[in-house]
């Protein structure tokens, strides 16, 4: 992964393009909280397919996504791997930093290009015990998380894979600014769990009920609705959850990254 930091015209636009606090853990700090945080977090790209750590690694970093989705996945031995969870902007990555493991079994790989502002994680750590704004914002997240995790997992059992990638399709849509997604069906069929043939087999159904447009590894969705009619109740259970735990916030918006 490039994580090297913009420079020149393209960082000055990105630095006003993005805001900290259009990550929602960010936004629930207070002013002085966020400013604290500031010198700190550096805007990064995050590009398709890139690796965020993979299992059994001891994490560096963890990171706030702006505009890009991050899918947590679970490896088995045999190469599969089959998506646990999403993050966009509700969220970070690198929990494991602040709950004492430093590792995690799952693998973090960028679904949805973007970008995000990465921390170091010993500052993190340090930042969560000393604010508590901080510390309660990212705990909140954390019991979403784990709602999420916990739900997939039914999902994944119980649910066909029709449903399931209407799951997934909402669920990357509420993290994403417009109604596009750029992902190949090796991909989907990863996060799934599924082979490719199974993939290509869902998306046509949803392509030929018209609630979505695939070609050429571009997704678009045409009729969300329709997509929350054939989906099970796992997107709406988490939804729920996740809306209650991360209630907007007034966003500080009198400080910016410098």
């Amino acid at each position: 992964m490039d994580s090297t930091p913009h420079s020149g015209w393209q960082r000055y636009s990105q630095v006003m393009a993005h805001h900290p606090a259009d990550n929602q853990v960010l936004a629930a700090l207070t002013t002085e909280d966020l400013a604290r945080l500031l010198p700190h977090l550096q805007l990064i790209d995050m590009p398709t397919g890139s690796l965020l750590y993979e299992p059994d690694t001891v994490m560096r970093h963890a990171y706030f996504p702006i505009d890009c989705i991050v899918a947590l996945l679970h490896v088995l031995a045999d190469g599969f791997s089959a998506e646990i969870a999403v993050v966009g902007n509700e969220g970070l990555i690198g929990v494991a930093l602040i709950m004492g493991g430093g590792t995690t079994p799952s693998r973090a790989i960028v679904q949805s290009a973007g970008s995000a502002y990465r921390i170091a994680g010993e500052v993190l750590k340090a930042e969560f015990y000393a604010n508590v704004t901080l510390r309660e914002a990212m705990l909140r997240y954390t019991q979403a998380l784990i709602t999420q995790m916990a739900q997939s997992a039914a999902c994944n059992r119980h649910h066909s894979i029709d449903q399931r990638l209407c799951r997934w399709l909402l669920m990357s849509l509420d993290r994403l600014p417009s109604n596009h997604l750029g992902m190949s069906q090796e991909l989907i069929a990863g996060m799934l769990g599924v082979r490719r043939e199974g993939v290509t087999e869902a998306a046509g159904k949803l392509q030929s009920l018209g609630a979505i447009q695939y070609q050429r590894a571009q997704i678009t969705i045409l009729d969300r609705a329709k997509l929350e009619t054939l989906c099970c109740e796992c997107y709406a259970v988490v939804k729920k959850e996740t809306d209650r735990l991360l209630a907007v916030v007034p966003r500080p918006a009198d400080v910016r990254p410098r």
